[in-house]
């Protein structure tokens, strides 16, 4: 009887503990907080199209908003002020103003996918919570800035009194992904084992289904939630339900530096480049199995083309396909013909794009595709996937011409690359031309200018006071 009320007094003291804790963690930052936008941007050397927008969004901020201290929270323990302006000019072309302030974070490892094995999806989001704890309790900003998609943190946000503010590259869960389930279809995010299995199915669509519920929650305590595209838009307001909060930005995307790229191309020795990072969804190797495939199909008359992937590797399991993909490469008997380009420095992906006679890319539900955008930009004629924002907002017919190519399977793609490198120079140039010209929708002047817009209501409104 002893023991029991010993136990049942030492777990109320743990208890009453914690909540102390919590309590005067969550007062203190309420009670200091600091007239800042913090961006909770844990991979801040991703490479991709998530750390543009943050480095814009950044320089935005800094030219609207003198007063506002600009931080960021990072898991990369060699982060600095000084290298992350280096980092933004370097790998994107944007200036900032000044250097913004760096607030490390130790415990990114509750985010990284390999810390789950299974239930990834709601482990990462889980322990998101975990990593903006440690971002909210080290510095409370006023103006709390998601840029990776960590909807699971916004409550937590509010709760340290922060005006949450977010910018979607793409839903945690879509239809779209409860639909592959429920057909049983086997994609990176639904394995083959699970695929095969009926029952394994309906227990995963019901996984997606409570998921999907509590993701719609935690979104909805976004004061501003910008999406990236038509299809994004879409779902996330009938996700989080907040549509006059819901705001489509496009991403800013680098077309007038890539706009001065000659048209012409060299066709003696034709590229076909793939801009992504090296990612499961970025489904590189539908690139290379279809760049066989057309190389079988071609005329020996016309030329031999190359096929160029360039992309950023954020951890080991990227390397992992990385180097699976240079494998592949040697099994189809195309190694000869295929050449990688790892982490590359933004002055050499505009030599790179400005080689390129086409631009292919591959990822189903890709939420926008600024490479897409980039492509036309430089002169290259996009070959992409026959979905979401490739298909809704960026490879549509400019004044009535054709400004690219869509494909969903391999034999597509390649029958794209085919035509492609049979088309006369004049087709190719009034096509590219085209894509050019519809590329400047997505400029990054325009993203300024959006974004400023979206955001002042919330910034101003609140006068850096609480």
């Amino acid at each position: 009887m002893t023991v029991g009320v010993l136990l049942c007094t030492s777990l109320t003291a743990l208890f009453f503990a914690i909540v102390f804790r919590i309590a005067h963690a969550v007062i203190g930052g309420r009670s200091n907080r600091k007239p800042a936008v913090g961006f909770f941007h844990p991979y801040t050397n991703d490479g991709g199209g998530g750390e543009r927008v943050l480095w814009c969004a950044v320089k935005a901020i800094q030219e609207e908003y003198l007063n506002l201290d600009c931080l960021i929270y990072t898991g990369d323990s060699d982060a600095s002020p000084q290298t992350l302006v280096a980092r933004a000019i370097d790998r994107f072309g944007v200036a900032l103003l000044r250097p913004p302030k760096v607030v490390h974070l130790c415990k990114r490892k509750w985010i990284e996918e390999s810390t789950y094995p299974r239930f990834t999806m709601i482990g990462q989001s889980f322990g998101s919570i975990y990593l903006s704890w440690e971002a909210l309790c080290k510095l409370t900003p006023l103006f709390y800035f998601d840029t990776s998609g960590y909807a699971f943190t916004y409550p937590l946000a509010r709760i340290f009194g922060c005006q949450v503010i977010c910018y979607t590259h793409y839903p945690t869960i879509s239809m779209n992904m409860l639909a592959r389930v429920s057909l049983q279809s086997s994609m990176y995010n639904n394995n083959a084992l699970i695929a095969r299995s009926r029952l394994l199915s309906q227990c995963k669509v019901i996984y997606y289904t409570v998921f999907s519920w509590m993701y719609g929650f935690v979104g909805s305590c976004a004061n501003l939630a910008m999406v990236n595209s038509s299809w994004t838009q879409s779902h996330i307001e009938k996700l989080w339900k907040i549509p006059e909060c819901t705001r489509r930005v496009y991403p800013p995307c680098d077309t007038s530096g890539l706009q001065v790229l000659p048209l012409e191309k060299p066709r003696e020795s034709p590229k076909i480049i793939s801009v992504a990072q090296f990612r499961p969804e970025k489904a590189h190797i539908i690139q290379l199995e279809a760049f066989s495939v057309a190389i079988r199909q071609l005329d020996s008359r016309l030329p031999r083309p190359k096929l160029q992937f360039v992309g950023g590797c954020r951890n080991k399991e990227d390397e992992k396909r990385l180097q699976h993909l240079k494998d592949k490469a040697v099994e189809l008997n195309v190694e000869m013909d295929v050449e990688f380009y790892k982490n590359v420095t933004y002055k050499d992906l505009v030599k790179l794009l400005g080689g390129a006679l086409a631009g292919i890319h591959s990822m189903i539900d890709e939420h926008f595709g600024i490479s897409v955008v980039e492509y036309m930009a430089a002169g290259a004629i996009p070959i992409a996937n026959n979905s979401a924002g490739p298909k809704m907002d960026i490879v549509l017919d400019e004044d009535g011409q054709q400004t690219g190519f869509l494909a969903g399977s391999v034999e597509e793609y390649a029958e794209a690359i085919v035509t492609l490198l049979k088309m006369s120079e004049t087709q190719r140039l009034e096509m590219a031309a085209a894509a050019r010209k519809r590329s400047s929708r997505f400029s990054e002047q325009r993203f300024y200018n959006d974004f400023k817009e979206a955001i002042r209501p919330i910034l101003s409104q609140s006068s850096y006071s609480c």
